[in-house]
């Protein structure tokens, strides 16, 4: 017997197969509410914490100059978050990404958090969200960079001048923390 959830105006149902070739309602079964809720919650894992394999960084950012990294504004005009990766001296890849959020500002953050960075999984965009591909939660664009803590994206100080973007290479290398393997809040 095949059986597959789907969602009515009336409520939840079960399709049934009888194994005689005919797919329909047949004998129409309600699902119960917490039953319902167990597979949603397993539908959204599945595409957020299930979609393949985490965001790889687009390219290595442009190389430093007098210890900054610059990026041109107009990367991130259409909101699209951008992830990078900067290997340190000692040989820590440091990841974060860069996204225009709603509101207009480019933001960044390293794509780890104080709760989930030793799963190594990071962030991935949906829609107007960053997602965590750990744990699930999801965080608006507009608050990377103004909410730290818990399972927000940590953030990463960064300033716009001149239609560029500016991170200082000690800023980023403040965020070995999440990536070597002694990890954590310092």
């Amino acid at each position: 017997m095949v059986s597959m959830s789907y969602r009515s105006h009336s409520g939840w149902g079960i399709f049934r197969s009888s194994g005689s070739g005919r797919t329909g309602l047949s004998g129409r079964a309600a699902v119960s509410s917490g039953g319902a809720g167990v597979l949603l919650m397993a539908i959204v894992l599945a595409g957020v914490l299930g979609g393949g394999a985490p965001e790889r960084a687009e390219a290595q950012p442009p190389a430093p100059a007098n210890g900054e990294v610059t990026y041109p504004a107009s990367m991130f005009d259409n909101g699209k978050a951008r992830h990078f990766e900067y290997k340190s001296a000692d040989g820590v890849t440091v990841k974060y990404f860069l996204i225009k959020s709603s509101d207009g500002v480019i933001r960044a953050a390293f794509d780890a958090c104080d709760v989930c960075w030793r799963e190594k999984k990071g962030y991935a965009q949906k829609d107007d969200f960053m997602v965590c591909r750990n744990c699930g939660m999801r965080f608006p664009s507009a608050r990377i960079n103004v909410v730290s803590g818990g399972c927000n994206p940590a953030p990463l100080a960064r300033t716009a001048e001149n239609g560029r973007v500016v991170i200082k290479v000690a800023h980023i290398l403040e965020g070995k923390r999440f990536f070597s393997l002694g990890g954590g809040r310092s």
